[in-house]
C-alpha cells in the first residue's frame, strides 16, 4: 500500500499500534496536547515527546488503524464541552453522549455534543462593564436553581451586544465581551482545575442520611473520602446510596471499570427514583459518565478528570456538587496498563511512579471556595478502591488513605452477617471530626462530639471485651464489662445498622441521628446507675430493648420527636427494675 504524506506541519505517520497506545513520528505536538488517529479520526491524547516523535493514548479501541496511517495535532489539549444540557445525560469518559446506554455491547457515542434548546433570561445589559465569573443569563432548572452561563476566567470588558430573552439552542451566541462571543455552552481542558478566588476553610457535614458516616466519621462539604472493601462487601450500594440521599445539588456518578450491568442497574433506579429535594425524577440533576469494563480503557484513565472539570462548572454557578466515582482500582489499572505499554519504570506492584503524585493531585480538586464570581461553591470526591484480596495496604489504597480526608472501610464479617452498611468503625477514620464538631456546636448541638466520642469508645471496649468473653465466658465479666457489650450491641443494631429497602430508614436526618443515638447512651447510662444499685446483669440483658431497635423503622425519616417519646417510655420501664 502507498501511503501519501500530509505536507502539512501538523501531520503525522503512525510508525506502531500498541493497543492503546500508538507512537507517531514527524509529528509537531506537545505533551498532553489531542491529536486525530487513523482513518477514522479517533481521539488521543499525547502522553509523551522526544523530539519529532510522539507517544499517543487513544481513547477508542484501535483495530483497523495501521502503520503508515496519518496522525493529526489539534493544537489545543482534551477539553470537553459545558453546558445546560448536561444534566440528566449518560456520557462517555470524554463527556460524549452515549447511545443506547442502557446495554453496553459496547455502547456506543456521538462525536458531537447534542444540541438542546432553553429558555434564556438575559442579565447583562448592553454596555455593561462585565468580570470574569460575572452572569451573562440564567436558566431556570426543573431542579430549582438557576443555571448560570458566566463570563469565562480570563475575559473581561464591555458587553458590545446581547440577544434579548428568550428561547435558544446551545450553539448561540449570547453575547460578545470586546468581540469575545459567549455561548450557552463553553469548553476546558480536563486535566487544567478551573481558576477560583480563594478556598474557604471553615467546614460544614456533608450530610448524607447514613448513620454510620454522618455520626461517626463524617466528611465535609468540598472535603474528600474513600469507601475500601473488597468483592461484594457492598461498595456500590453505599455509593448509590450516596448519590440518593446526599445533601448536594448536583451529583456526577463515575462508572469506572464497573460491569455494565451494574451500571445499567443504577441508570433505571435513578430515573425512577423520587429526588427528595424536588419531587422529581433523580437523573434529572445527575450527570452520569459510563466508562464500564468493556468500553475503551484509555477513555477510563480520562474520565475522573472530566468529572472533577464538570463539578468544578457547576461549582462555579455557587452550587454544591459531589462526584462519585466507583472506582478508581479500575482507574489505576488503565494508568498501570499505560505505563506498561509505553515501558515505564515501574513502581509497587507494577504501578507507575507517579501513581500517588496522579492521586493527590485529583483529590486536590475537591474543595469549598469562593469563585472569581464571588459565589460559594464546592465539589466533594468521593470513591471507592476495590484492593485485591481486601487487602489495604496495597498502593491504591494506601496512596489514597494519605489523600482523603475520611475512610470508611468496609468489613467482610459485617456484610456477610447482612450488617448494612458494612462500615467498620475500626479501621474507619475522619480528619474532618473536628471541624464538623465545631460546626455542629455552631449549629446548636453542643453535645455532638462527646456523643460520638462515647459512642467510639463503647465499640472500641466492646471489641476487646469480645476477645476476653470468648476465652473465659460472658458470665465471668463484671457487670460493667457485661453492659459495655450489651450497649455496643445496641449501637450497632439502633445507630449503626440501615435498612437500605425500608422508606423509613433508608435515609436518615440529623435530628433522627441525634436522638437515636442519645437514647442508646442513655440507656447504658441507666443500665450502669441500675448494676451499681445491685440489678443482676443477667435481668437488664433480658430486657426487652426492641421497641427501640425498631424505632429507625417505625418513625420517619425526620421524626425526632418520636424517637425521643419511644426512648423515654423504654427507660421508665427500664428504671423499673430498680429494687
Amino acid at each position: 500500500m502507498v501511503v501519501t504524506a500530509d505536507p502539512s506541519p501538523r501531520c503525522g505517520r503512525i510508525e506502531r499500534v500498541n493497543g492503546p497506545v500508538v507512537h507517531v513520528s514527524g509529528l509537531d505536538a506537545v505533551r498532553f496536547e489531542l491529536v486525530e488517529v487513523g482513518p477514522a479520526r479517533l481521539p488521543g491524547e499525547v502522553i509523551t515527546v522526544d523530539r519529532d516523535h510522539a507517544v499517543v493514548q487513544v481513547y477508542e479501541y484501535t483495530g483497523g488503524i495501521a502503520v503508515g496511517d496519518s496522525a493529526w495535532a489539534t493544537g489545543h489539549p482534551l477539553t470537553v464541552q459545558l453546558g445546560p444540557g448536561l444534566l440528566g445525560g449518560i456520557y462517555d469518559g470524554l463527556l460524549r453522549p452515549l447511545i443506547d446506554a442502557a446495554v453496553f455491547l459496547p455502547a456506543r457515542t456521538l462525536s458531537r455534543p447534542k444540541v438542546s434548546t432553553h429558555d434564556v433570561t438575559m442579565l447583562a445589559q448592553l454596555g455593561a462593564t462585565v468580570a470574569p465569573g460575572e452572569p451573562i443569563a440564567s436558566i431556570r432548572h426543573p431542579a430549582g436553581f438557576d443555571h448560570l452561563v458566566l463570563v469565562p476566567p480570563g475575559l473581561r470588558g464591555h458587553v458590545d451586544s446581547a440577544v434579548a430573552s428568550g428561547r435558544y439552542d446551545t450553539t448561540t451566541v449570547l453575547a460578545r465581551v470586546d468581540g469575545t462571543p459567549v455561548r450557552l455552552t463553553s469548553e476546558w481542558p480536563v486535566r487544567q482545575p478551573r481558576p477560583y478566588r480563594e478556598r474557604i476553610t471553615e467546614r460544614a457535614p456533608f450530610l448524607t442520611g447514613q448513620r454510620v458516616l454522618d455520626a461517626l466519621e463524617p466528611v465535609a462539604r468540598g472535603s474528600s473520602a474513600t469507601v475500601i472493601g473488597g468483592f461484594g462487601e457492598g461498595k456500590t450500594m453505599l455509593l448509590e446510596q450516596l448519590a440518593k440521599w446526599g445533601d448536594a445539588d448536583i451529583i456526577i456518578y463515575v462508572g469506572c471499570g464497573e460491569r455494565g450491568n451494574e451500571l445499567a442497574d443504577l441508570i433505571q433506579e435513578l430515573s425512577q427514583l423520587t429526588d427528595p429535594q424536588t419531587g422529581r425524577r433523580l437523573l434529572e440533576r445527575t450527570i452520569i459518565l459510563a466508562n464500564t469494563s468493556n468500553m475503551p480503557v484509555m477513555a477510563r484513565e480520562a474520565s475522573i478528570y472530566t468529572a472533577v472539570t464538570v463539578a468544578e462548572y457547576f461549582r462555579d454557578m455557587g452550587l454544591h456538587a459531589v462526584i462519585i466515582a466507583d472506582s478508581t482500582s479500575r482507574w489505576a489499572e488503565a494508568r498501570r496498563e499505560l505505563a506498561s505499554r509505553t515501558g515505564a519504570m515501574p513502581a509497587e506492584q507494577g504501578y507507575p511512579a507517579d501513581l500517588p503524585s496522579s492521586l493527590a493531585a485529583f483529590y486536590q480538586r475537591a474543595g469549598r471556595v469562593t469563585t472569581v464570581g464571588d459565589r460559594e461553591g464546592t465539589v466533594t470526591i468521593v470513591t471507592s478502591v476495590s484492593p485485591p484480596g481486601g487487602d489495604a495496604t496495597e498502593p491504591v489504597s494506601a496512596h489514597t488513605q494519605r489523600f482523603v480526608q475520611a475512610v470508611w472501610a468496609l468489613d467482610r464479617d459485617l456484610a456477610y452477617a447482612r450488617h448494612y452498611p458494612a462500615v467498620t468503625w475500626r479501621t474507619s477514620f475522619s480528619r474532618d471530626s473536628d471541624a464538623i464538631a465545631r460546626w455542629h456546636a455552631a449549629s446548636g448541638d453542643p453535645a455532638w462530639a462527646t456523643r460520638r466520642s462515647r459512642l467510639l469508645a463503647l465499640l472500641t471496649e466492646a471489641t476487646r471485651l469480645n476477645d476476653v468473653a470468648d476465652l473465659v465466658g460472658l458470665a465471668a465479666l463484671p457487670i460493667e464489662e457485661r453492659l459495655v457489650l450489651l450497649t455496643a450491641r445496641l449501637v450497632r443494631e439502633v445507630v449503626l445498622q440501615q435498612n437500605a429497602l425500608s422508606p423509613n430508614d433508608a435515609s436518615c436526618r440529623r435530628q433522627k441521628q441525634t436522638a437515636l443515638a442519645q437514647a442508646v447512651l442513655d440507656v447504658h447510662d441507666t443500665a450502669v446507675t441500675l448494676g451499681q444499685a445491685g440489678v443482676p446483669a443477667s435481668l437488664i440483658e433480658a430486657f426487652d430493648f426492641g421497641p427501640l431497635i425498631r424505632a429507625k423503622d417505625t418513625t420517619a425519616p425526620d421524626d425526632a420527636d418520636g424517637v425521643v417519646r419511644i426512648a423515654r417510655e423504654l427507660l421508665a420501664d427500664l428504671k423499673r427494675l430498680a429494687p
